[in-house]
């Protein structure tokens, strides 16, 4: 459930962006900035999603913010920014898997530094991840949209925006990925 700050905050964004008709190219500019600099890493996590290769991935992401860029004057605060800015990013990801083949068998994890003093356990949450990442890769497509969009914190509804289904759909979906990636974990210990 949405706080009131983050209610109110949605409205001001869905009342400015109502209004995008009416703006010149410079705030134009300066919203699309506002809105990719709160979701990049977003953005890439769903593209790491539907890609193998960290230069697939980085392309995806400059698909997107592309498609971004050229929806956004039409944007009419029908939906949030943010659902806004993740369907035309499935969209272009949806569509740069039907371009393109699978090259590689498994997925490229970044190596991300972490800061804790334990070794030990940052390794053991580095391969938690990198488990958890091949997981959802190998995941039907139907099941991987659905559970990318919920670990970006996005509610049924603007999932079942984002892909067009409903939201009994989003429960159901979600429920058969999370099962299935608990199978897929369990086998893999």
């Amino acid at each position: 459930m949405k706080s009131s700050t983050e209610t109110d905050a949605a409205s001001a964004d869905a009342m400015l962006f109502a209004t995008f008709a009416k703006l010149d190219r410079a705030t134009l500019e300066l919203e699309f900035d506002r809105l990719l600099a709160a979701n990049g890493p977003a953005l890439t996590r769903l593209a790491a999603s539907f890609t193998n290769t960290p230069s697939d991935r980085d392309d995806l992401v400059q698909e997107i913010a592309l498609a971004v860029w050229r929806a956004w004057p039409a944007f009419r605060g029908e939906c949030s920014p943010r659902t806004f800015l993740f369907r035309i990013a499935h969209n272009r990801a949806i569509a740069h898997l039907a371009r393109s083949r699978p090259r590689y068998p498994a997925a490229e994890v970044d190596n991300v530094h972490d800061p804790a003093p334990d070794p030990e356990s940052g390794l053991a949450r580095e391969q938690s991840a990198e488990r958890l990442h091949r997981a959802i890769q190998r995941l039907p497509l139907v099941y991987r949209q659905v559970i990318t969009l919920a670990l970006e914190d996005m509610g049924y509804a603007d999932i079942a925006d984002v892909l067009g289904i409903s939201e009994s759909n989003v429960g159901a979906r979600l429920t058969r990925a999370r099962q299935l990636l608990r199978e897929s974990l369990e086998k893999g210990k």
